[in-house]
C-alpha cells in the first residue's frame, strides 16, 4: 500500500496514474490496434506461414507499429522488467478469442537460451502462456523447444541475421499426433515460428498453429 503510494502505477503512455492492475488509461487503450483476427480463417499470419510450413491456425492480438503504442507494450514486457504485461496481455487474448471446440493439445512458448533467461531474469511468454493455460483449461510445457544457441536480442539484428536460423532449436521429449498451439511474441519474418514447427511436425505426425502477441508484416 505504501510502496503504491509512493510509486504509483502509471500509464506507460501518458504517464496518468491507474489501477495497479492496468497497464494502461482508458484513453490510450483506445490507441491500440487490436488485429481482429479470427483463429480459424485466413489472415496475413496463416498467409506468411503457409509458405514456409503446414500451418492450421493462426493468431495475433496486435499490430506491432514501430512508433505506435505496441512497440512500448511489448519493449516493456521484453526489456523493462514488467513480467506482469504478459498477464495482461493474456486477459486481452481471452476477450477475443475462443477456440470453439477445436482447442489445442498443448501450448508451447518459444524459448529463450539459458544466459538469455539469465540475463532478463524470465522468459516474456511464460506468465503470457500460463494464464492462457489456466484460462482455456489447455496444458503448456515450456520445456518441449529447446533454444541450442545464444544470440542477440532479434530488435537488433538486421533483416539477414534474422534469416539465419538453421539448428537454433530442437524438440527435447517425443511428441506424436498432438495438436500444439505454438507462442510467441512478435511475428515479423516467420523465420523463427516456422524453424521451430518443422522441428514439431518432424517430431510426428503433429500439427502446428501460431499465436503471437503482436503482428508485423
Amino acid at each position: 500500500m505504501i510502496l503504491d503510494l509512493l510509486f504509483p502505477n502509471r500509464c506507460i503512455h501518458c504517464n496518468k496514474i491507474i489501477d495497479p492492475e492496468l497497464l494502461v488509461c482508458g484513453l490510450c487503450f483506445n490507441q491500440i490496434h487490436f488485429t481482429h483476427y479470427d483463429y480459424f480463417e485466413n489472415n496475413p499470419i496463416k498467409e506468411k506461414c503457409n509458405l514456409f510450413f503446414p500451418v492450421e491456425n493462426t493468431f495475433a492480438l496486435i499490430q506491432f507499429e514501430e512508433e505506435g503504442l505496441s512497440r512500448k507494450i511489448i519493449h516493456d514486457l521484453k526489456y523493462r522488467s514488467r513480467e506482469k504485461v504478459g498477464k495482461i496481455l493474456a486477459g486481452w487474448t481471452t476477450e477475443r478469442l475462443d477456440f470453439k471446440n477445436e482447442k489445442p493439445d498443448l501450448l508451447a512458448s518459444v524459448p529463450l537460451h539459458p544466459r538469455k533467461l539469465k540475463e532478463r531474469g524470465y522468459n516474456q511468454l511464460h506468465l503470457f502462456t500460463e494464464t492462457l493455460s489456466a484460462f482455456y483449461n489447455i496444458p503448456f510445457d515450456h520445456g518441449l523447444i529447446k533454444r541450442n544457441h545464444y544470440s542477440k536480442a532479434q530488435a537488433l539484428k538486421d533483416k539477414k541475421h534474422r534469416l539465419e536460423s538453421s539448428n537454433t532449436f530442437s524438440v527435447t521429449q517425443a511428441v506424436t499426433g498432438k495438436h500444439i498451439l505454438l507462442i510467441d511474441d512478435v511475428f515479423t519474418t516467420g523465420n523463427t515460428v516456422s524453424s521451430i514447427a518443422w522441428e514439431i511436425l518432424n517430431a510426428g505426425n503433429n500439427r502446428v498453429s501460431v499465436m503471437v502477441m503482436a503482428v508485423d508484416v
